[in-house]
């Protein structure tokens, strides 16, 4: 008898091939048959009208400190995922000595925009190395299957102290002990190593991270320990340096970069994963970069590329973090208010007319975490609000990630012969206080989609990007494979979509092996039970809620979504119509050295 029988669906294996209507028995926690099956089973789930689909493999979370506290990896959970990877962009919270526990959290906050408060009441710091805070996080039960890299600056910090902090360069004898502890780490369990170095993570003091810059022996010493150790990875975020100069400067200067990425490949034999976005300041560096990608790939080098399938950029709100109002000194005397109460102030007509007459101030003041783009949108607001997007609670509607340009509050100003200022500011008061405005920072300079489906559709290309557990009052990216799945598999009007089996390939089967995962991430008799039962007509991605469910009542925005039927974790159900059940089958997963 089988524990499930998942009867009549229309089953998208995971591979790229076409879908085909069937059933799916699963039994112990994997997929026991596939097919026409004719066994009993102690629980029948009716999937006639839906689409089986492996489950999804989300290759960019920040759970690091989440997971210490919370057991579900919401809100992930609520888009498909059965497998985060964490420890991304060269931060974490292991190894890390004692004294060094408030240095990892202002890394943390600063880089990722986690609140300081969550972290220091949430985490419970049961551990020193990397291998116990695994097996820490292990011991503790979770929904979802967890991953971990081990970051670069952990490392840094743990032998080299404040030195590291200063961004001193490593001596010899503090490489070796770095190569110690990575090595030990990823014997027990890490499934590989991450870096960064751009000039946007900073601590919450606004220090660079400790391996901004570091010297390329370095990171090729570190890489190299992969090389005779079972299938790792490298993870890597780069902004290759911000431009500086003429196009051929700047492209010299990302060649340089660059190299050091691919050599760290080609020591550690491994592939390496780099963050791949269409940037508004070096628009270029999207060619350039899939281009760099190719070569590497002709020489026998392995480089893949993180790839978001939306734009990325921020949410703004009266309750966010990022608030462009907060500005204007007359919204900061109101600033303490319920976020309903100050709608209804700010709608009062002399407070409208006196905060649309000021001069704004700084928002991006030493330690704080309001970055200086802010300023910069709010001292050029007539012209950046043509890629600024309004955003209405409705709870029958789906968000729409490709809006139309004419949309933006600049291209509605103009129509109606108004400041784009003013609406904004009548938008962010209406109602109750919940409306937000979006703006696609990267990945939309065309004012539509069109580059990202060349990027998801290059072979190097890895969907990614969502960033759950990160950014958690200014973004809301975790439900991008909610984006990848319903936007470019069946909903998409504004240009191509993705066939559906290339999508679900690429959310699965692709992700799945980059990890070096082959017990899972495509449907198919003796692999894991990790599956969505999915009504692909109904999938749809509400707008985020702002909720206060971080230790201390700390602040976060949750995006949950509709058409996720059920979601399977070693065939036990963590997801059922939307809400997060009692079942908690996640493990700290090695890899294929474990299984």
């Amino acid at each position: 008898m089988l524990d499930i029988l998942i009867r009549g669906g229309t089953i998208v294996d995971g591979t790229g091939a076409e879908p085909k209507r069937g059933d799916v028995g699963i039994l112990g926690g994997k997929i026991h048959s596939v097919g026409d099956v004719g066994a009993t089973a102690r629980r029948v789930i009716d999937a006639d009208g839906l689409h089986i689909l492996p489950g999804f493999i989300d290759l960019h979370t920040h759970y690091d400190g989440q997971a210490s506290w919370d057991e579900t990896f919401a809100p992930s959970i609520y888009h498909g995922v059965t497998t985060v990877v964490m420890g991304n962009c060269g931060v974490g919270f292991a190894p890390v000595r004692p004294g060094d526990r408030d240095v990892l959290i202002d890394l943390m906050e600063g880089v990722e925009e986690i609140p300081e408060t969550a972290l220091s009441e949430g985490m419970t710091w049961d551990w020193e190395s990397f291998t116990d805070y695994g097996r820490a996080l292990d011991a503790m039960p979770h929904s979802l299957d967890f991953m971990t890299l081990v970051p670069h600056d952990c490392l840094r910090l743990y032998v080299m102290g404040e030195r590291a902090a200063r961004g001193e360069p490593a001596t010899a004898v503090d490489i070796t002990m770095m190569q110690t502890l990575l090595h030990q780490a990823l014997v027990d369990g890490a499934a590989g190593l991450a870096v960064g170095s751009t000039e946007t993570h900073r601590t919450a003091g606004g220090q660079m991270t400790p391996s901004f810059e570091v010297n390329p022996s370095e990171l090729n010493a570190l890489a190299s320990v992969l090389r005779d150790l079972p299938y790792r990875v490298i993870q890597a975020i780069s902004d290759f340096a911000s431009p500086r100069g003429a196009p051929e400067q700047e492209h010299a200067r990302f060649t340089r970069e660059y190299a050091k990425l691919e050599d760290m490949a080609r020591v550690a034999n491994r592939p390496i994963s780099i963050t791949w976005m269409d940037r508004v300041i070096a628009p270029q560096q999207s060619a350039w970069l899939g281009d760099a990608a190719r070569a590497s790939a002709a020489k026998g080098i392995t480089v893949r590329l993180q790839t978001s399938p939306r734009g990325i950029g921020v949410l703004n709100g009266l309750d966010t973090t990022l608030n462009l109002l907060d500005a204007f000194p007359s919204y900061r005397a109101i600033s303490h208010l319920p976020a309903k109460e100050r709608a209804a102030k700010l709608r009062e007509a002399d407070t409208r007319a006196q905060i649309l007459s000021e001069k704004p101030i700084r928002l991006s003041i030493e330690g704080s975490s309001i970055p200086p783009l802010a300023d910069y949108v709010v001292a050029n607001f007539e012209t950046i609000a043509f890629t600024l997007f309004p955003l209405l609670p409705d709870a029958a509607s789906s968000m729409d990630y490709e809006p139309l340009p004419q949309s933006s509050f600049g291209a509605q100003a103009k129509a109606r012969g108004v400041s784009a200022r003013e609406l904004m500011y009548d938008h962010l008061a209406a109602g109750d206080g919940s409306n937000l405005v979006y703006f696609p920072i990267h990945n939309y300079l065309q004012g539509s989609l069109d580059r990202i489906r060349e990027m998801l559709m290059d072979p190097n290309a890895l969907c990614a990007l969502g960033d759950g557990g990160a950014h958690v009052g200014t973004i809301c990216d975790a439900s991008v494979t909610t984006t990848m799945l319903a936007h470019w598999g069946v909903q998409r009007t504004r240009g191509p979509k993705i066939p559906l089996p290339h999508v679900v390939h690429m959310l699965t089967q692709r992700n799945a092996l980059h990890m070096g995962l082959r017990d899972r991430g495509v449907i198919a008799v003796g692999k894991k039970a990790d599956l969505n039962i999915v009504d692909l007509d109904r999938l749809a991605l509400p707008m985020p809620e702002i909720v206060r469910d971080l230790p201390l009542g700390g602040r976060r925005m949750v995006q949950k979504s509709r058409g996720y039927v059920a979601t399977l974790v070693s065939g036990q159900p963590v997801i059922e119509n939307g809400e997060i059940t009692a079942a908690r089958p996640g493990r700290w997963t090695h890899g294929p050295w474990a299984n």
